[in-house]
């Protein structure tokens, strides 16, 4: 799994560098773009749970959720690249923190 975070931040690096008007990303921006990202994933959870609970309303898919999560993963990789971050030594460090805190067995 680290390897394809190295590879998430190497493309997510270079694209960024073809994006129109990337250079006045700031951190604010990155950060707004994510809680945009997250309500999206957020509101096909919803719908996805209204179709389970049998609510009627508008319905949606996994793929789209997978979709969005993906979104959500790209932009928490941006925030991570412009402030140094290693996200997997981050995301381990973490797991491993909670794993031990809670007396899990389950470590990275």
């Amino acid at each position: 799994m680290a390897d394809e975070f190295l590879t998430l931040r190497a493309a997510n690096e270079l694209r960024m560098q073809e994006w129109p008007g990337a250079e006045k990303v700031t951190p604010a921006f990155q950060g707004n773009e994510l809680a945009g990202e997250v309500g999206e994933a957020c509101n096909v959870i919803k719908k996805l749970e209204r179709s389970r609970l049998g609510i009627a309303g508008s319905k949606d898919t996994i793929e789209h959720l997978a979709e969005e999560l993906a979104d959500v993963v790209i932009c928490v990789d941006l925030i991570a690249s412009t402030y140094g971050i290693d996200l997997w030594s981050a995301v381990k460090s973490k797991f491993n923190g909670t794993s031990h805190k809670i007396g899990a067995t389950v470590f990275l």
